[in-house]
């Protein structure tokens, strides 16, 4: 893929100084971190290294990478890296993709207390999906599963949902055989869709009742019990979104499959058209019309406060294991239902390793020499040639 001509970076350090003086009251530190970030990655500010030719000897500059986790430009080889390790977890059977959705009356509420409820979306959505499958009238097994927390939509206002990928079928309860789901049907939607909701709406209770959520702004009466109860009330007459899509092939088609979703930050550069006027107009999928294609219009302080709304909590991983797949477990778990489905391990694949080539021949850049910011902007060091960072290093 080319390059962008328009990078999120390019909007911070025009407008991100004026967005912090207007606004800097309601950023969090963690934002101001992001902001500063994205604007110095690849830049001298971060440091860098001279890389020569293994070939023909070119020599380059090149500048160092943020790594921070929501940088559009940082996530490539992170995703790389992360499938090639789960490659060794893969089963040899179809498996099923599940949407879990908030209902966006609970917005406010989440992006004042992102911590707490993201982690209880995880959960949640995971119980449910563990419990229905147990249950002696649907599956009768144990599951595994992987969770991607994701918190917008195609036009980045605030949507949070967990995408859920499952394999079609679990260990029987008392582990002697693997039963496998039928067909095209994995669990049935309904019945997940109302157990989530009363699985969450508890335990939101539960967190009112220990004093753990907050209240601002437009929900701060929310705070009062009363209030709260009525609210709670009221999410229950909505139809909580459980999504599932048809099942995809086996285990050659997952990683495939999955790599669009594990690392995706809140814009990709590609999407950004033009950015001029205090405007910023990006590409946007409308699902609501079929996925068809539009290029939306907002003013730079719009952009720059949607993007931050999907600026995660320190320590939250947007990646969880669950069930058959959980840390502690997974191993013995991945063993028995191999030996149970009667298939090897895969073969586990190394992971990559991004290399910058050479311009003129292509062939691989090595590095020769490190230097610090301070060496870049030094007045020799100026007038090198700078080759722009394909890796996250």
């Amino acid at each position: 893929m080319s390059r962008p001509t328009l990078e999120v970076a390019d909007i911070l350090r025009v407008s991100g100084n004026s967005f912090v003086d207007r606004h800097g009251s309601h950023l969090a530190p963690q934002h101001r971190k992001v902001m500063d970030a994205i604007a110095r990655c690849r830049t001298a500010a971060l440091g860098g290294h001279r890389d020569r030719c293994s070939g023909c000897g070119h020599q380059a500059i090149s500048y160092n990478s943020c790594r921070n986790r929501h940088c559009p430009k940082c996530q490539s080889n992170a995703r790389d890296r992360w499938l090639a390790a789960r490659s060794a977890e893969l089963l040899p059977v179809p498996y099923f993709h599940l949407v879990f959705t908030l209902p966006h009356e609970l917005s406010v509420l989440v992006l004042q207390n992102k911590k707490l409820l993201y982690d209880l979306l995880f959960r949640t959505s995971a119980a449910t999906l563990l419990e229905v499958a147990r249950d002696p009238k649907h599956l009768r097994a144990d599951i595994g599963l992987l969770s991607v927390l994701h918190t917008r939509g195609q036009n980045l206002q605030h949507h949070p949902h967990v995408h859920c990928v499952v394999p079609s079928g679990g260990l029987a309860l008392d582990g002697t055989r693997w039963i496998a789901a039928t067909g095209r049907f994995f669990l049935p939607i309904r019945v997940l869709s109302r157990l989530f909701r009363g699985k969450f709406t508890a335990e939101l209770k539960q967190l009112l009742l220990q004093g753990k959520l907050q209240f601002h702004g437009s929900i701060q009466e929310l705070a009062a019990p009363e209030r709260f109860q009525h609210f709670l009330r009221h999410l229950f007459t909505k139809d909580w979104v459980v999504y599932a899509k048809p099942p995809f092939g086996g285990a050659e088609y997952v990683l495939h499959y999955l790599a669009p979703y594990t690392h995706r930050v809140a814009i990709s550069n590609h999407r950004l058209v033009s950015f001029k006027n205090d405007q910023v107009s990006f590409r946007w999928k409308d699902y609501a019309q079929a996925s068809k294609q539009k290029v939306m219009t907002v003013s730079t302080d719009e952009f720059l406060r949607r993007f931050l709304t999907h600026v995660l909590p320190k320590g939250l991983g947007r990646i969880r294991h669950f069930g058959l797949f959980a840390n502690r477990k997974r191993s013995a778990s991945l063993l028995r239902c191999r030996l149970l489905l009667n298939a090897a391990a895969p073969s586990t694949q190394p992971a990559p390793t991004a290399q910058i080539k050479c311009p003129l021949c292509s062939e691989p850049m090595r590095v020769i020499e490190r230097f610090t910011s301070l060496q870049l902007l030094s007045a020799p060091l100026r007038t090198a040639q700078i080759m722009p960072r394909l890796d996250s290093s």
